[in-house]
């Protein structure tokens, strides 16, 4: 069985603080984390791998010389191999440019590792929360994919996927090779033991350039992202408001009728 992750290394977005003038984000300071999307991806991979002990888990992720300490901590946790895509060619890119470079990447990969059997992903990055390359990756390599996973289990040459809807839950089949995206589970990712990191740490992760795969240069980058960011802002806050207090709930019912019907809302 041979899985892929695809992970990213965010900024923690509970730190995260907009500069007032230039509306942009202020990273100084801001530690990186594992998107925690990918890190339940990461932990369905290894439920499989639990189950099926001869199973690859192979962790990918895109972005500078940094994002290696965040594949490190998924090599801790269950991933066997792990790759950064890194290359100023590469800046820039929107998420249709991002999955198309990652898509390049995998076909790459497969070539030398052989093919992947399930490719997982977050449900979407907390940094840009669009949910759209691991659907697009899917559309590049001309694949079958399942959104909003839960659970995923094997069964001889499919797998068979718990997720989420507006409804409830839904239980699909889907067969391999696919790709899947995954929401929070009802579990939380497995912790790493000393020895795993110690591991992970000595661990060399090999670096893929843009000359090291087929792409056309125009569809990577800034130059081949259809979509640009103009601004970043958080909305102003509202300030003013009336709390209601009085002794019993019947007085607070009738006073906050009283003021409505004053400002002729009612």
């Amino acid at each position: 069985m041979n899985i892929l992750v695809c992970i990213k290394q965010v900024p923690n977005t509970m730190e995260i603080k907009i500069d007032p003038i230039k509306n942009t984000l202020i990273r100084a300071g801001v530690p990186s984390i594992v998107n925690p999307f990918d890190a339940y991806a990461l932990e369905v991979a290894a439920r499989i791998k639990d189950s099926k002990p001869d199973t690859i888990i192979t962790v990918l992720s895109m972005g500078p010389e940094q994002a290696k300490q965040a594949l490190k901590e998924c090599m801790a946790v269950g991933a066997d191999k792990a790759f950064l895509v890194s290359d100023r060619a590469f800046g820039g890119a929107d998420t249709l440019a991002t999955s198309y470079t990652l898509a390049a990447t995998i076909r790459k990969l497969e070539q030398e590792e052989g093919p992947f059997d399930v490719i997982f992903c977050g449900k979407q990055a907390i940094d840009g929360d669009t949910a759209q390359v691991g659907p697009e990756i899917a559309e590049h390599l001309g694949i079958p994919q399942i959104t909003y996973a839960i659970e995923a289990t094997m069964a001889e040459d499919e797998v068979i996927v718990k997720r989420e809807t507006n409804e409830g839950f839904e239980v699909v089949a889907v067969k391999i090779p696919c790709l899947i995206t995954v929401t929070k589970p009802q579990f939380e990712p497995r912790f790493p033991t000393i020895k795993s990191k110690l591991k992970a740490n000595r661990t060399e992760i090999p670096v893929i350039a843009c000359s090291d795969i087929s792409v056309d240069v125009n569809l990577i980058g800034l130059k081949g992202s259809p979509t640009k960011v103009k601004k970043t802002f958080t909305p102003p806050q509202k300030k003013g408001g009336i709390i209601i207090a009085e002794a019993t709930n019947l007085e607070s019912t009738e006073k906050l009728y009283k003021l409505l019907n004053d400002a002729n809302i009612i």
